[in-house]
């Protein structure tokens, strides 16, 4: 186990990392921070620090896309509906459950989501009420268990053919109701404890530089590339926090249980390869268009 030293400076640098996907793509935070910071912390301390961060990570992301707001609001609208239960069932389960299960079952929604994002996976979502209150239900229990719902939302806003614009509104959207009202919720549950706050305190200067930097630069990158990259990061972290958890819990043995680490891997190489095919070809055909 790693001194407390150790654990914030890691933790400073995994925050700083995520913040900086967070100011490139406009989500990231959570989903990079918590499967990591998870091998030092349980998810009853990390997660309010996560949470505060997160409102205003979120309100400042919705400021800048306010423009895509009026196009897509009706569509986020039955989701914001079905977060409110959700997020209170899954605050509960939070304060309840033992820290290691809680765990388990963090990667282990995690992990295929994150795959199925990767993958690409795509079919058209069309009826807006019918699919957004159940899937806002579950992903307010999901928010508030683990302080992701990232690749969820990607996932169903790239099946309902969102453009950029929208697509981040609607994030933003989305994120700074379930970022506000879990906050509100964990303090009513008193779940606002001193070792929270003093992982806040190591996020807040780690956002405040890593934000601007990747607002910055993925003006001079290929966004798609790069949120593919990141995704492939995402998968093989996660992994490793599979791993570590079924040996803590005594599901499995070292070195067995790094096995799923390996299959991670493996899955995730081989859809890299298919994505890079795809953007190789789709780059030839660019270059011998006349037009």
């Amino acid at each position: 186990m790693a001194s407390l030293d150790t654990a914030v400076i890691v933790l400073a640098g995994i925050a700083l990392f995520a913040a900086f996907i967070n100011g490139a793509l406009g989500y990231g935070f959570s989903s990079l921070t918590v499967p990591l910071a998870l091998v030092f912390y349980t998810n009853r301390i990390l997660n309010p620090a996560v949470v505060l961060i997160e409102v205003l990570l979120n309100l400042y992301v919705l400021s800048i896309n306010l423009n895509g707001v009026p196009a897509v609001w009706k569509r986020v609208f039955p989701i914001l509906i079905g977060l409110l239960p959700g997020i209170a069932v899954g605050a509960f389960v939070l304060a309840s459950l033992q820290p290691g299960w809680i765990k388990f079952g963090t990667y282990t929604v995690i992990l295929p989501l994150i795959l199925v994002q990767a993958a690409g996976w795509r079919r058209p979502i069309r009826s807006t009420w019918l699919i957004g209150l159940p899937f806002g239900t579950a992903l307010g229990i999901l928010y508030s268990v683990t302080t992701i719902s990232g690749p969820p939302l990607a996932i169903l806003f790239n099946n309902q053919g969102l453009v950029k614009s929208e697509f981040r509104a609607g994030l933003a959207l989305v994120r700074v109701a379930e970022s506000s009202v879990t906050a509100i919720v964990y303090y009513q549950l008193g779940l606002f404890i001193a070792e929270s706050q003093n992982i806040l305190l190591v996020f807040v200067p780690s956002v405040v530089l890593g934000v601007p930097l990747g607002a910055y630069l993925i003006r001079r990158l290929d966004a798609e590339t790069f949120r593919r990259v990141c995704m492939s990061f995402d998968a093989w972290v996660v992994g490793f926090g599979f791993s570590r958890v079924l040996i803590d819990l005594n599901l499995m043995e070292s070195p067995w249980a790094y096995g799923v680490l390996a299959v991670t891997i493996l899955i995730d190489t081989y859809l890299l390869y298919v994505f890079f095919t795809i953007q190789k070809a789709a780059s030839e055909r660019a270059n011998d268009d006349p037009n």
